[in-house]
């Protein structure tokens, strides 16, 4: 008796080591860094146009976990990008046009101020200008969209750490007159107007205007703005011991789509893709890091009637000139990434980056 009673106890502490050894394995890994990539204007049907084009297998084949968020805002069943950029950057629904204030004008606060409420590095990438709604929806809590004056204020009433994109003439030729420039020398942010005029070992703020408004599409002779931007903005947030939010905007997807032009759709997406690329080669190396790809609507009603996937050419079809209101998808490497799975709504992309830094309103 004595001995059965030993070995059962023996038994009974191996099964204990190996269940603590499991529990402990199984522990979800820690998110340090969040980066986000909006592909504004981006359904299915754009990524699977470009996916049938290229002339390469592109990142967004690298995902295993693959989701759908629901696009409609406070208001409309069809949403602008200041209601579905809000959505994702504070987790509420709000009226079209409204960046990052609810139906009532009241400001709601993002995950760019969450992250530097916590000490974490932030950055915004777009290669529309930087006051446009999307990035606007992460920075700026105003009315209406088009008050690009207005925006541009709040990069100066943050602690932004950089942001890169067009939008030079808000900042430098305004009609209150200011030179939000030289404020923005006096906080101590390095001004440029490229990217490659960085210094390598620069660790200070940093301001790049790429464009006095906006810069021109692929086809029209932008070279790689967004994915070395990416690799840049990377490159000096990562440089935050406690981690870094950044969100990157491939914006002329959607105006493909209003234009009716399936050209610049699939160029434009592949320059998308290419900052993917960036963003996932870092997440690899770095193991704390959280790739999320999504978009806040998708903009065209595009088709794809026919293809050959050998020629690689594709027929396209738009229903509209505007945005249309299907789900879009969501796309989630590393640490946290599971939690994107599954159809839930544009608010919840917000909750389960807030979820991933542990990050408490």
């Amino acid at each position: 008796m004595i001995r059965i009673l030993g070995f059962t106890i023996i038994i009974f502490l191996l099964g204990s080591c190996n269940l603590t050894k499991a529990n402990k394995d199984s522990e979800p890994k820690k998110v340090k860094n969040v980066i986000l990539l909006i592909g504004d204007g981006m359904g299915v049907s754009q990524i699977y146009a470009a996916i049938s084009t290229a002339n390469k297998t592109l990142n967004f084949e690298q995902f295993k976990i693959v989701g759908f968020h629901k696009t409609h805002s406070a208001t409309d069943y069809i949403t602008d990008s200041g209601a579905g950029g809000t959505a994702l950057a504070t987790g509420v629904r709000t009226c079209n046009n409204c960046i990052a204030v609810d139906t009532l004008g009241n400001p709601l606060k993002t995950i760019l101020e969450y992250a530097e409420e916590n000490n974490l590095a932030t950055g915004l990438v777009s290669t529309s200008s930087i006051v446009h709604a999307t990035p606007a929806s992460f920075i700026a809590h105003v009315a209406s969209r088009n008050d690009y004056e207005d925006i541009a204020l709040y990069f100066l009433k943050t602690e932004i750490d950089l942001f890169i994109g067009g939008g030079r003439k808000q900042f430098l030729h305004r009609k209150d007159s200011l030179n939000l420039i030289d404020s923005l020398i006096n906080r101590g942010y390095l001004v440029s107007d490229s990217i490659c005029h960085i210094p390598q070992d620069y660790n200070g703020k940093l301001a790049v205007f790429t464009a006095y408004a906006h810069n021109p599409y692929i086809k029209e002779g932008r070279t790689n703005i967004l994915p070395d931007a990416t690799e840049k903005a990377i490159q000096m947030l990562s440089k935050n011991e406690k981690g870094f939010f950044l969100m990157i905007e491939g914006s002329f997807i959607d105006w493909g789509g209003h234009d009716g032009d399936i050209n610049v759709v699939v160029s434009e997406t592949i320059d998308f893709d290419n900052a993917i690329g960036e963003a996932l080669r870092f997440a690899k190396e770095n193991g704390e890091t959280l790739v999320i790809v999504t978009a806040d609507h998708e903009t065209g009603g595009l088709t794809l009637t026919d293809g050959n996937l050998h020629d690689k050419t594709i027929t396209a079809n738009f229903s509209t000139d505007h945005h249309t209101g299907v789900m879009v998808p969501v796309f989630a490497f590393g640490p946290g990434a599971e939690e994107f799975g599954g159809i839930y709504n544009n608010t919840e992309v917000f909750e389960k980056m807030m979820n991933a830094f542990g990050f408490e309103k």
